[in-house]
């Protein structure tokens, strides 16, 4: 018999109150800490394995999601670049999924070599709050990697960018997180 998870991911602005629930559930919360969060789509992301539905319901202020975690680099990172997207206009959640996992996943290692760490959290389903297609997490060891490093040659930008137009909605998908993971279930 094999461990069956059901993982979710829990958006909120009530960065506290979501670190406290991470906590009791052994998850993992991702957190901004700039000094002005209202204009960030949310503060915290908190990735936990419950069967509570009500309970995360109760916390998650901005949305609640069952995901699915694709780890396309292993790896540790001290900072992400934690970005939420929604799929292409012309393409399903299915068709634009695909290509993120089959097609973007692999790019991504090429022109992304100094990120240490990514994960794809790909939305199974939205339980509560505005349709999410995924949340990638582009794992870096230094905010400066993230900032300075985030592609391996000029060239790159040009790819990605054209890439992930193919498949996200690059004008709709929520703005970018630059957030610190603090991992519980370590604890």
């Amino acid at each position: 018999m094999s461990d069956h998870v059901l993982e979710f991911a829990l958006a909120s602005h009530q960065v506290e109150a979501t670190t406290t629930l991470a906590r009791e559930l052994g998850g993992t919360i991702y957190t901004d800490h700039r000094d002005d969060p209202s204009k960030l789509p949310f503060a915290a992301l908190a990735c936990v394995v419950s069967d509570n539905v009500e309970l995360l319901q109760a916390q998650a202020d901005v949305g609640l999601y069952v995901i699915c975690r694709r780890v396309i680099k292993p790896g540790q990172a001290s900072v992400y670049g934690l970005f939420p997207l929604i799929h292409h206009p012309d393409k399903s959640h299915t068709e634009s999924d695909t290509h993120w996992r089959d097609a973007h996943g692999p790019l991504a290692l090429k022109h992304h070599i100094h990120m240490s760490h990514y994960v794809q959290l790909s939305v199974v389903a939205t339980l509560k709050g505005p349709d999410i297609d995924g949340f990638a997490l582009c794992g870096f060891n230094t905010l400066s990697d993230l900032k300075e490093r985030f592609f391996t040659t000029p060239e790159s930008v040009a790819i990605i960018r054209k890439d992930v137009a193919s498949f996200a909605d690059t004008n709709n998908s929520p703005r970018r997180l630059i957030a610190t993971p603090t991992d519980f279930s370590l604890s």
